[in-house]
């Protein structure tokens, strides 16, 4: 039996469902979330509302789970919490189960957008110039090294959020005056792509890629999208990966400038956008799944179809809990 443990499932109905459709006949898909109104907790085949993840004695009622319904493999689909379960794997490996994602401190480095832009600058790959330090930027500006407009943003945090486009120099001061944390990015023109890809569990090796140009994007997540496919963009990524030690699914943020590739962001974990590939074709569940039956992955080459265009669209969930449940 494979059975599989998705942390802090929110929305993300799809993956549960993707999930239980490769696990059929060969085992369960159990879901967590802090809150009971999670609309995916409920296309699981078993689910627990669990503590937040700071609270003390989080990983242990994790723990807890995975030996009660016998979990083989876990994974998260959360930033914050892709480093805690990485920093556990050895207590879930000692009970059986299978952490489905990155080391540590890969973990931590994609999380941490100021040493994510050190990191890729000192390997040479082409990303948006940073700055932690807004004098050293203010220089570059009165040298002609660097314009307006720039992000300013978290160096950690996701989804978007608290993310400014900012066209001067008193909209900076003001914002690093009232916020610890922030640094600011070179913005970049062009065409914004993500990436979905799996990464071997067992050998290490990138074995599949999907490739969408973003249309249209919605607090931080991918609305609108067009397959595509470029061997030298997935040379790129294949070197990328290679070089940083990514495992399991990763989602990477490019942009195309001037006709070269940029690397912006990677989420070691499922994006909101892998529907798109899956629907195109591109199965990572099932990649998923061998690796937990000890199976490594090969290699294929790109074969979905270019010009799939993916739409979002809102859908509902009814919960029939009583007053209790809604709290």
């Amino acid at each position: 039996m494979i059975n599989i443990l998705v942390l802090s499932v929110g929305t993300r109905n799809k993956i549960i469902q993707y999930f239980k459709k490769e696990l059929k006949g060969k085992g369960k898909v159990v879901a967590t979330d802090m809150s009971r109104l999670a609309p995916a907790l409920y296309e699981a085949d078993a689910f627990y509302i669990v503590p937040r993840m700071t609270d003390p004695g989080y990983i242990e009622k994790i723990l807890e789970i995975c030996k009660k319904e016998e979990i083989t493999g876990v994974l998260s689909l959360i930033d914050p919490e892709l480093s805690l379960i990485a920093q556990n794997k050895g207590r879930f490996m000692e009970i059986g189960t299978c952490v489905i994602g990155s080391d540590y401190e890969v973990c931590e480095r994609s999380l941490n957008k100021w040493e994510m832009y050190q990191w890729l600058d000192h390997h040479h790959y082409r990303c948006a110039k940073s700055y932690i330090d807004k004098e050293e930027f203010f220089v570059d500006v009165e040298k002609g090294q660097a314009k307006y407009p720039v992000f300013v943003k978290p160096v950690c945090g996701s989804a978007s959020i608290a993310i400014s486009k900012v066209y001067d120099r008193e909209t900076i001061n003001l914002l690093f005056d009232h916020n610890d944390g922030l640094m600011i990015q070179e913005y970049l023109e062009g065409q914004e792509i993500g990436a979905d890809c799996y990464i071997d569990l067992i050998s290490g090796k990138l074995v599949s890629v999907f490739t969408k140009k973003k249309l249209v994007m919605r607090a931080g997540e991918t609305d609108k999208a067009v397959s595509f496919i470029d061997p030298v963009l997935n040379e790129l990524i294949q070197e990328f990966v290679t070089e940083m030690g990514y495992r399991g699914q990763i989602d990477i943020d490019v942009f195309e400038n001037g006709g070269k590739y940029y690397i912006s962001e990677v989420n070691p974990r499922f994006g909101g956008g892998y529907p798109h590939a899956y629907e195109c074709g591109v199965n990572h569940m099932r990649l998923i799944v061998n690796n937990l039956e000890k199976k490594v992955n090969q290699n294929r080459e790109p074969d979905y179809e270019e010009g799939i265009f993916m739409m979002k669209y809102n859908e509902i969930s009814i919960l029939n809990g009583g007053k209790e449940n809604a709290k």
